[in-house]
């Protein structure tokens, strides 16, 4: 699959559908790691709609530059609605394959589910770690398999059957890159060190299955997917969401992984 792009109404979809439903608590946790470090320059790749921007701001202490990024300038247009030009938080479109940054300007580096999407993950690690001061620390989460985030593949089976001969094939970028040590050495061969890998899981509590169903659908390229192949999303969305509330009920189980390497 090309690079995601997260355009038109996508972004608004994904902050409301996906935000509560499978991204929040994750930002805490994220939040609470980088703030431990307590960062002077703070940079965050694929800060998507600012989810975890604002856990970060209100995590952090006074006088942390938080500088947050994505390719896709429509997330970041959301993203700055959460925001007061005072609260001190910059935002840019940047390609974390290619960053716009001198050497060694960042204490502390962190993305929130956006690796998995970057096309050429080697060359993003280079320039993570090129960016990054000595001793600084890039902190980043995946997700974990299908079978760990039973929502994910029942998203995908129940899109797929609207169209057997030429599945939407979304839903196997997100959850495709969660080897701990495909990972590892990645970031090692990229010049990183005390590379740690923790497994988190967490249980969500499916608020609205409409809300996330939309989510699922109109909150991501598959909207594109299933346009492309000529289906009506509101038809594939509604029976998400009933496939939704018969499987998974009031709740489900997540699960991702959080890496953090040190470059020395």
């Amino acid at each position: 699959m090309d690079v995601a792009q997260f355009v038109g109404t996508i972004p608004e979809n994904y902050d409301r559908g996906l935000g509560p439903h499978i991204f929040e608590g994750y930002a805490d946790d994220l939040a609470r790691r980088v703030a431990d470090l307590n960062p002077d320059k703070l940079l965050e790749l694929a800060a998507g709609t600012g989810i975890v921007t604002r856990r970060l701001l209100d995590a952090l202490g006074e006088g942390s530059e938080l500088l947050a990024t994505d390719l896709n300038e429509p997330m970041l247009e959301v993203a700055r609605t959460k925001f007061e030009s005072t609260d001190g938080v910059s935002f840019e479109q940047a390609d974390a394959m290619s960053l716009p940054y001198p050497d060694a300007t960042f204490d502390v580096i962190t993305c929130q589910f956006g690796v998995m999407f970057f096309p050429d993950k080697p060359r993003s690690y280079r320039e993570a770690k090129r960016v990054l001061k000595t001793g600084g620390s890039y902190i980043f989460n995946v997700w974990g398999s299908w079978a760990a985030n039973p929502f994910a593949q029942l998203a995908h089976e129940t899109v797929a059957a609207f169209f057997p001969d030429e599945p939407p094939g979304f839903y196997t970028v997100p959850f495709g890159y969660h080897d701990a040590d495909e990972i590892q050495d990645a970031l090692q061969n990229a010049g990183f060190s005390e590379v740690s890998i923790d497994e988190v899981n967490l249980v969500s509590r499916i608020s609205s299955p409409d809300t996330f169903a939309r989510g699922l659908v109109f909150g991501n390229p598959l909207f594109q997917e299933v346009t492309d192949r000529g289906g009506d999303p509101d038809e594939v969305c509604a029976t998400v969401s009933t496939a939704i509330e018969d499987k998974l009920g009031s709740q489900m189980p997540l699960q991702a992984f959080v890496i953090s390497a040190v470059n020395p």
